[in-house]
């Protein structure tokens, strides 16, 4: 017999956490939020989501689980908490694990899950708060299919597409590739768009015309216009965020016995400006076209 899933829990109240739980507690979700910043877990309250003053409270009372979580081992550490997932007998909870995580340690947990009869779906996602607050992410779903079943309801609330891809670690794959290829779209947009003003055609100019032809990414259609161009770069995921997830992304590399080298060329060209571009800012400063590595040194001094 299947199970309603009235009641989710949402760990993890950053940018994303946060408008993912006000979006499924818009779309008729009882939802309780829970971070382990004081202050975020305050400005979850004033948008008026129900919050969980321990971990523990959240892991045993919701029906579902999602996670929004910096870093494979925190994922973990909330998956194996003491009291929490692995001893509830109640029903079967699905945890939905937007983060991105490695492919390996979401096979893991998964088995370790599923021993304990609960169910885990990495399910990372694309498209940013925004997208997280209009529930029109891209969602990528690896793990068992009577669980992506079970979780569908929450999916279809979160997102615009949520496709089952696979068996576990899929969704982790996938979400690597496709951030490996935006790491590489950010610098060679942003050294395309800087040889064009060089060249005496403005990076707006060049790019209406890109946008038609065969050179066109999500980069220059999306993030250009939207970030770049006005100069607000504030789409609301960090740069440390993207180095991880390249990092990974070289990992699983090395871990499949492949040499990839533009694709190691690219992960130097991130971790090289660190100094100019830090964890902090903004991940589209990459493609900022009208910054040379001098000026940009000289704009963190500011």
């Amino acid at each position: 017999m299947s199970q309603q899933i009235a009641t989710l829990g949402v760990v993890g109240l950053g940018n994303m956490g946060l408008a993912m739980a006000t979006t499924l507690a818009g779309k008729g979700f009882a939802v309780r939020g829970h971070d382990i910043s004081p202050a975020r877990r305050a400005l979850a309250a004033g948008a008026g989501i129900a919050v969980s003053a321990t971990l523990a409270e959240m892991l045993a009372g919701a029906d579902a689980l999602v996670f929004s979580l910096p870093l494979a081992r925190d994922v973990e550490a909330v998956v194996t908490a003491p009291g929490g997932l692995l001893d509830r007998r109640d029903r079967k909870v699905v945890v939905i694990d937007t983060s991105t995580s490695d492919p390996g340690t979401s096979r893991r947990l998964a088995a370790q899950l599923a021993a304990a009869g609960h169910g885990l779906l990495d399910a990372p996602v694309s498209g940013g708060p925004s997208g997280a607050a209009a529930g029109t992410l891209t969602m990528m779903i690896g793990g068992a299919a009577e669980d992506y079943a079970l979780a569908r309801p929450v999916l279809e609330a979160m997102s615009a597409r949520a496709p089952h891809v696979g068996p576990s670690g899929a969704g982790n794959i996938v979400k690597l590739v496709n951030n490996l290829l935006v790491a590489a779209h950010l610098v060679t947009t942003g050294e395309a768009m800087r040889l064009s003003e060089a060249a005496g055609l403005s990076a707006a100019e060049a790019v209406a015309v890109v946008n038609t032809a065969t050179g066109r990414s999500a980069v220059s259609e999306v993030m250009l216009p939207r970030w770049v161009l006005p100069g607000t770069f504030d789409s609301g995921f960090s740069a440390g965020l993207m180095r991880k997830d390249v990092r990974l992304a070289l990992e699983l590399a090395a871990e499949t016995g492949l040499d990839l080298p533009l694709s190691e060329h690219v992960a130097r060209i991130w971790r090289d400006a660190a100094d100019r571009l830090p964890d902090s800012a903004d991940f589209t400063r990459m493609a900022d076209y009208r910054e040379t590595p001098e000026s940009q040194d000289e704009s963190q001094d500011d």
